[in-house]
This record gives structure tokens, C-alpha cells and sequence, in this order.
């Protein structure tokens, strides 16, 4: 019934835009619109030829209504076979993907124009789609079912902004390249690790959009804030961030993730900015039964940039039923910092830190002081500051270890009174405290960290070094291993930390095996302190086995790489609280041959 010039009625509404698109026109505009140009009067003739009708078709972007659903459908599958076609001769730079999504719903017409959930929801499809996909709502898979010779993925029900119900939607796989859409489900018996009890999962690295290389820090800046603020929920188990960029720029399927880090849950997406605008996707797959939990893709100014992730992981928990606190609630509203270029230069130091070595220390302090000067309350920056200092103190890289100590302690203290909620700033608290011998202080600043932050794989690692230098050697197993289960993909001085432990309970032929594989796997990389530390963990293993000439063989290794060790230089960075025990490796140490004091000049 038309009233006011306004009409309803139910349609198949076809909603369709380019992925990547300004990425696309930021490399070459002029073939972009070229190759957008030739596609639309493509996709005009196939919607022409299935009797339907474009509503309009700004930028990227492309509206249809069709009176049959089954010609909605098959028009989309008809239009994708073509562009893939088309796509095969185009060069990879130049290859222009688009993503469709039809829905059967009401519609309200005026003149030309179409409104209303019916085409919302076609265009909220399309946004779940990968390039190239095709997605349905449950209605229009209804219809179609039986009536198209395709085949069709149930991906659950989605929750949607602006509709009120979940819809259900489903992947059309019938077309070139739809294989490669279809998630496999992973197997519970292919796990390399039991999965937890509380929702698992891994946040991977968000992809990069815009084509400049540039801009990965922010895309890893994006998952990296995801992972922190899911980390922090107890009733949740996340895998540690530098696992998950294993897979980063690598075409791998969810199914492989899950079975390989020991996770049910896969958070993918994808990042693209342009000026001060940021548009971000994500999705939520469920590894076991290859379905999506949730999708979404954000439009918003960068200056929101921090509610978003905040908002984007919050609807993470809501999808997997994780319920929070109001302290947890809170925990998540709180950013460091409400500043886009501080954040982006701490992002790009910390990438920077994480490499380890000398000159990084200083690279990364040079970002950390930009982001300082831009928001001198930034705390996660003074955190990275007070940690490249206590690197500069435990890897030799300082002219004055009492120096580099008392500033990362300083720096330490003012993060802390910025922001006492961050586990990694207690972490780093707990080992300071170690070193100056403090170690009730120590193994309290550890608990916190651990209660502050049940999903950080670091923070049991180093709360695991804490407590077994204290003497807690059960406990200190048992950090290390969740250390290790957090962060399955494990940096070699987890290794270290972890064939110390077991030293300490008896478990020497773990502690052994351990060893070797620091062994092996540092001369892999060229880490000499891991294969150093590696021939340390066997020569105290083997004399405890027995096996003193394997032992004196791998002391001879050590002094051949390291000729000025001596036990003098050992017990100077030793922090046991007991001395006997610290003597005791002493002893292991002077029956493998190393010798008492330095080599004389």
C-alpha cells in the first residue's frame, strides 16, 4: 500500500563492494577506475539478464533488486565466475575482488530509491564476505536450496548492528575459488595441545589493506591491543601474541591454527586507513565446526580508534559467552593513551624492542621518547623505556649495570603509579625486585602480575624464573609450563627458564631434553646465549645422571664460544635466595671443568 509516495514491499536486494578498494586507487588510480568501470557494466548486463535492476552504484559500491531471489542468487554467482575470469589477466597488484551479499526482506520504495532491514541486511552480508565470496541470509537460502545447483556453508547466526535478531547466513560455494572460503572443521584428536576447559583462542595478525607496508604497524598495533584486553579476562585462555603472527602473511587455514596452538576460537581481520578515517573487519570463527560466530566491519574516525578495539573485543566475549565483572568491564575502557601517533610510535618501538639486540635498545628508546613528548603521561611508554634499561643491564649492553638498574627501577615505579593495573609492569617489578635481592617483594609483585594478567604467557615465564631463584620449585614448574601452553610456538629462552625448573624438582632427564633443544634450535638462529645456556642446562643435567665426561665435554663447548667464563661470573648474576643453592651449581659447574676465576691477561 503506498502512502506518502512510500511503498513496501519484499524483494531480493544484491549488495556488492570492492575489497581493498583504496588500496587499489592509492597504487594506480587511473586503472582502478578503469578496471571499476568495466566491471560494473559487467555486473549491470548479468543483473539486466536476470531481471533485476540497479538502485545505485557509488564508488565501490553496487545496489540491485530483484523480484526472484533465485535470480538475485544466481546473478551473484554469474557475476563472480566472470570477474574471476577477468581477474586472471590482470596482473596481482591490479586485481580488483569484490564481495556480495542478497537478501530476501521488506523494502520500502520511493521513486528509485530502497530502504529499510532488507537492505541493510544485504549490505551487512556482503561485509562478512571474503573477496570474492558470495553470502546469503537465511531467508534467500530458503528459497534457493533446492531450486540452484550450488552448495551452501551454514555460518550460524550473526549478531548485526542496527537489526534486532541474529540472522543466520550462509556461504555459497559453487563458484571459482569457493573452495578456498570453506573452513574445515579442526579435530579435537589433531590437537597439539588438550584444550582448555574456559574458551580458547587466538587473535591473529589483522591484515593490512592499504598496500603500504608502512602501515603494518597498525594493523599490528590492532591485534596486538585485542589480544592484550582478552588476555586480561580470567574466565578466558589466549594464546600468546607472538605465536599467533606466526601465521602472519601466510596462506594458512583456521583449521591448522587451531590444531597447532591448541585453541577452538580464531579472530581474523583485516585494517585499512585512509587520512583519518580507519575501516576495520573481523570475524570470529569457530575451529571445530568451521563456523562464524560473529563478523563486522567498522567505518570510524581514528580518534575513536581506542573505543573501537575496546568494542571489538567486548563483542568477542559476548559471542563466546564469557561473562565479565564490573572490574573487568572498567579494565577494558582503560587505554594508556587517547593519542593515535603517541600509540603508533610505541607500537613501532616495541616491534623494534623485541628484536633484542643492542642498537634496538636504543632505537626503541628514541620511539618511546617521541610518544613520551606527545603524551608525557603515556604509560605503557614509560613501561618500554624502564624494560630496554633492565635489557641494557641483564645482556651487557651498558657501561654502568647500576646505572641502566636504577633508571629501569625509577622508570619502573612511575609506570606503575600511571597505571597499577598492568600485569607486564608487576612483571618487570617481580624481577627488579630479584635482582636486588628482594625476594618476598619479589614473588608478591609476581602474583599480582599473574592475577593481573591470567593469559600473558611472559608474565608466567618470568614469575616461573622468580619462584624457582626463591626456592617455590613446584610452583615455578608449574609457571613455566603454562608459560609454554600460552605460547606454543616458544622463544628459546623459555626453553631456558623452563630446563632450570625441572632441574630443581629431579626432572633431569626433561631438563635435558630441554637443553638440547636450546641447543639445537640457537645454532639454527645464531642465538648464542641460548646455546650457551642450552650447554649449561646438559653438563648440571649430566652430572645429576652420571654422565660427568659428556658433562666436561660440554663445559669445554661453553669455554670454547665463551672463553672468560668463570664461576666468579657466575655467581655474579646469580639471585638465589638460598646461597646453598647457587652454590651447588657452583660445584656442578667446577666439576665440569669451568674455571674458579678469569683467565689471566
Amino acid at each position: 500500500m503506498a502512502k506518502n509516495g512510500l511503498k513496501r514491499k519484499l524483494a531480493a536486494i544484491l549488495s556488492a563492494d570492492v575489497e581493498g578498494y583504496s588500496r587499489l586507487m592509492g597504487n594506480d588510480e587511473a586503472s582502478t577506475i578503469h578496471t571499476l568501470t568495466a566491471y560494473k557494466e559487467a555486473m549491470t548486463a548479468h543483473i539486466e539478464q536476470n531481471h533485476g535492476r540497479v538502485v545505485d552504484a557509488p564508488g565501490d559500491n553496487l545496489l540491485a533488486e530483484f523480484a526472484s531471489v533465485v535470480e538475485a542468487v544466481q546473478c551473484a554467482v554469474e557475476i563472480q565466475r566472470e570477474l574471476s575470469k577477468r581477474n586472471e589477466e590482470l596482473p596481482e597488484e591490479r586485481k580488483m575482488v569484490f564481495r556480495i551479499g542478497v537478501n530476501l526482506g521488506d523494502i520500502v520504495e520511493e521513486k528509485d530509491r530502497i530502504y529499510g532491514d532488507g537492505v541493510n541486511i544485504a549490505a551487512r552480508l556482503e561485509s562478512i564476505c571474503n573477496g570474492g565470496g558470495v553470502c546469503i541470509s537465511g531467508t534467500a537460502f530458503e528459497h534457493v536450496e533446492k531450486k540452484l545447483d550450488l552448495e551452501y556453508q551454514d555460518l550460524g547466526h550473526y549478531e548485526v548492528k542496527n537489526i534486532e535478531k541474529p540472522i543466520r547466513v550462509y556461504r555459497v560455494l559453487s563458484y571459482p575459488g569457493a573452495a578456498a572460503h570453506r573452513v574445515e572443521p579442526a579435530s579435537v584428536g589433531k590437537m597439539a595441545f588438550p584444550l582448555p576447559e574456559k574458551p580458547s583462542i587466538a587473535v591473529l595478525a589483522f591484515d593490512n589493506m592499504s598496500g603500504d607496508p608502512e602501515q603494518d604497524y597498525l594493523a599490528d598495533g590492532i591485534s596486538e591491543n585485542i589480544i592484550t584486553a582478552l588476555s586480561y579476562i580470567p574466565e578466558m585462555f589466549v594464546t600468546a601474541r607472538n605465536s599467533s603472527f606466526t601465521y602472519k602473511g601466510k596462506p594458512v587455514k583456521v583449521q591448522q591454527i587451531s590444531e597447532e596452538l591448541g585453541v577452538r576460537y580464531v579472530l581474523e581481520g583485516s585494517v585499512l586507513k585512509s587520512e583519518d578515517k580507519v575501516r576495520i573487519t573481523a570475524q570470529l570463527i569457530d575451529a571445530l565446526t568451521g563456523g562464524h560466530m560473529w563478523s563486522e566491519r567498522y567505518d570510524r574516525d581514528l580518534k575513536d580508534l581506542f573505543s573501537l578495539l575496546d568494542e571489538i573485543a567486548m563483542a568477542v566475549t559476548v559471542a563466546l559467552q564469557v561473562e565479565l565483572t564490573d572490574g573487568e568491564q572498567v579494565r577494558f575502557g582503560t587505554g594508556s593513551t587517547l593519542n593515535f601517533e603517541a600509540w603508533g610510535y610505541l607500537v613501532k618501538g616495541k616491534s623494534i624492542f623485541y628484536k633484542f639486540g643492542k642498537e634496538d635498545m636504543v632505537r626503541a628508546r628514541e620511539h618511546c621518547e617521541k610518544a613520551l613528548k606527545i603524551d608525557p603521561k603515556y604509560a605503557d611508554a614509560v613501561l618500554l623505556l624502564a624494560w630496554t634499561h633492565k635489557i641494557d643491564t641483564h645482556l651487557g649492553y651498558t657501561d654502568s649495570k647500576e646505572k641502566s638498574l636504577k633508571l629501569s627501577v625509577e622508570l619502573a615505579k612511575k609506570s606503575a603509579e600511571m597505571n597499577d593495573n598492568d600485569p607486564n609492569v608487576h612483571s618487570l617489578l617481580s624481577l627488579l625486585s630479584l635482582i636486588q635481592g628482594d625476594h618476598e617483594k619479589a614473588v608478591e609483585e609476581g602474583r599480582k602480575a599473574i592475577a593481573l594478567g591470567p593469559s600473558e604467557a611472559e608474565s608466567h615465564l618470568l614469575f616461573g624464573e622468580v619462584l624457582y631463584q626463591s626456592g617455590n620449585f613446584q610452583e615455578a614448574v608449574k609457571m613455566c609450563e603454562i608459560a609454554i601452553r600460552l605460547h606454543p610456538y616458544t622463544p628459546l629462552y623459555y626453553l631456558g627458564h623452563t630446563l632450570n625448573a625441572y632441574y630443581w624438582v629431579g626432572r633431569y632427564d626433561e631438563s635435558l631434553a630441554l637443553a638440547k633443544r636450546l641447543i639445537d634450535q640457537g645454532r639454527k638462529v645464531e642465538y648464542t646465549l641460548g646455546v650457551v645456556w642450552g650447554l649449561f642446562g646438559s653438563a648440571i643435567a649430566k652430572i645429576k645422571l652420571d654422565r660427568l665426561s659428556e658433562a666436561i665435554q660440554d663445559a669445554d663447548e661453553i669455554l670454547k664460544i665463551w672463553p672468560w667464563f668463570n664461576l666468579d661470573y657466575f655467581r655474579s648474576f646469580s639471585h638465589y635466595k638460598d646461597s646453598a643453592h647457587a652454590e651447588q651449581r657452583i660445584e656442578e659447574l667446577r666439576m665440569a671443568g669451568i674455571p674458579e676465576h678469569p683467565p689471566s691477561q
